[in-house]
């Protein structure tokens, strides 16, 4: 039985998030009417000159620079000629001498352990347009033609299809805390291929085959597990691995050819005529530096040890950037931080979900609830002004309302402390128009207890404190 070592490396594109295209005014946005947000620019019209959009380089460097690689300090642009029905000049301008990042390094976890890939290096770019294949015809939107496209090489230490996934998702999260793209796999503002090849343990490198067309980091996994199979099983059986590029059909969980690549393709590089290198100073340097931020996974262990979270709640929290901002500012406002995180999961959760919110709404002017809100809502039930039924309902009426959780507590009657004595009132009227149910609790009968709650907490409309109607009743039987 031959064992064979897997070597896996991902080439990842994201779209930066950049109000106008790399070259060109156009608008940058997905959606919208196919072949309306164009121009000579972008669609390669002769006698055109491209003008570098300043806002894609300072996101491109920042990537670099969380990416923890060598900056550049003289950049250069290059065509890449080839040909394909959406990439209308029949060359894409990009970086191939100088990129703007190179030897970097990325941590992730897998398994339970904290990894290291190594990254190649990270280019810009532009995009090519979108083939839409549709009732036996193709057509082109070149409304993505000439956006503003990072591509980030890892080197091939991948392992396992597992791996490479924990590192897509480790990754989209940490662009999306970057705020340079919205990781969003679906759209393709963040694709992804992946090389693969194996060979027999100590031998390096095998033959390489790369696959296309997966949308999600999850058919990464499935794609890369499949393939790493079938090279198996043709090396098993005497046969040679063709250096190909594979396509992904998600249907049927297989991989198919797409076009054979037995050599690497001479794309031709020279110098863009149109475009001078780029050369940053010293203050460019300093801006890039100033823009970092607390990366998910160092901010995800920082989280669960200051604040005493778990694994689960903080891998929640740290999800989106927005909710971790929103779950901070919620504890230093005065609520408890394991509270905090439980109703971020729960109840706050499923009313985001329920009105069309999201986790990344926390903290936006969208979202009625705010930091200060929430904590003002868990300070109310850790001092027993409410109980959890009410501070649920209360909730409810923060997103309803638009008002804050004491207004609404106050105007609906909610507090439970307002009149101690009235309580106990109450309690002693229904345990004397329940004398049995009174006499079964003091004879150590508990199954009462249930029915003379529910007069109570009827008799307050709902608004008595669970645990004081349980002490008073107590007492009052004692």
């Amino acid at each position: 039985m031959i064992n064979y070592e897997t070597f896996i490396g991902l080439e990842i594109h994201i779209q930066l998030l950049t109000e106008t295209k790399i070259f060109c005014g156009c608008k940058s946005k997905f959606g919208d009417k196919p072949n309306s947000n164009v121009c000579p620019v972008c669609l390669g019209y002769p006698g055109v000159l491209p003008a570098l959009n300043e806002e894609a380089v300072k996101l491109s460097y920042i990537v670099c620079r969380a990416m923890n690689c060598t900056l550049a300090d003289y950049g250069v642009f290059e065509r890449k000629n080839y040909f394909y029905p959406d990439l209308t000049k029949n060359y894409q301008i990009s970086q191939f001498a100088n990129p703007f990042g190179r030897n970097g390094y990325f941590e992730y976890e897998s398994g339970g352990e904290t990894k290291r890939i190594n990254i190649h290096e990270i280019h810009l770019e532009e995009d090519a347009g979108k083939m839409i294949h549709q009732g036996g015809r193709s057509f082109c939107d070149y409304n993505r033609a000439g956006t503003c496209l990072l591509e980030i090489v890892t080197e091939p230490e991948f392992k396992t299809g597992q791996e490479a996934e924990d590192f897509l998702q480790a990754f989209r999260r940490t662009v999306r805390h970057l705020g340079v793209c919205d990781g969003n796999m679906e759209e393709g503002s963040l694709r992804c291929d992946a090389n693969i090849s194996i060979n027999e343990e100590g031998k390096g490198l095998g033959r390489k085959v790369e696959i296309k067309n997966m949308n999600s980091s999850r058919f990464v996994k499935m794609a890369l597990g499949y393939e790493r199979k079938r090279q198996e099983k043709v090396l098993n059986s005497g046969g040679v691995i063709v250096q190909e590029t594979r396509l992904w059909d998600e249907a049927r969980s297989v991989s198919e050819s797409m076009r054979t690549k037995e050599e690497a393709h001479d794309y031709r590089y020279f110098p863009e005529p149109d475009l001078p290198p780029f050369r940053p100073d010293q203050a460019f340097f300093d801006m890039i530096e100033a823009a970092q931020v607390e990366l998910p996974l160092a901010r995800r262990k920082r989280i669960a040890a200051e604040y005493g979270l778990s694994d689960e709640q903080a891998d929640y929290i740290v999800e989106e950037k927005a909710c971790t901002d929103y779950f901070e500012k919620t504890v230093a406002a005065g609520a408890d931080a394991q509270e905090t995180a439980k109703w971020i999961m729960g109840n706050v959760a499923k009313e985001l979900n329920s009105r069309g919110f999201s986790k990344s709404d926390l903290g936006t002017a969208a979202c009625p609830l705010t930091s200060a809100r929430l904590a003002e809502l868990l300070v109310m039930l850790s001092e027993n002004r409410i109980h959890g039924k009410i501070a649920a309902q209360a909730l409810q009426a923060v997103f309803d309302e638009n008002k804050d959780p004491g207004t609404i507590v106050s105007e609906k009657g909610w507090d439970s402390t307002a009149d101690e004595g009235e309580l106990e009132k109450i309690v002693k009227q229904v345990l004397d128009d329940n004398p049995k149910a009174a006499e079964q609790i003091r004879g150590g009968d508990q199954k009462p207890r249930g029915f003379i709650m529910g007069k109570v907490m009827a008799a307050t409309k709902g608004t008595a404190n669970p645990q004081s109607v349980q002490e008073l009743i107590s007492n009052l039987l004692a």
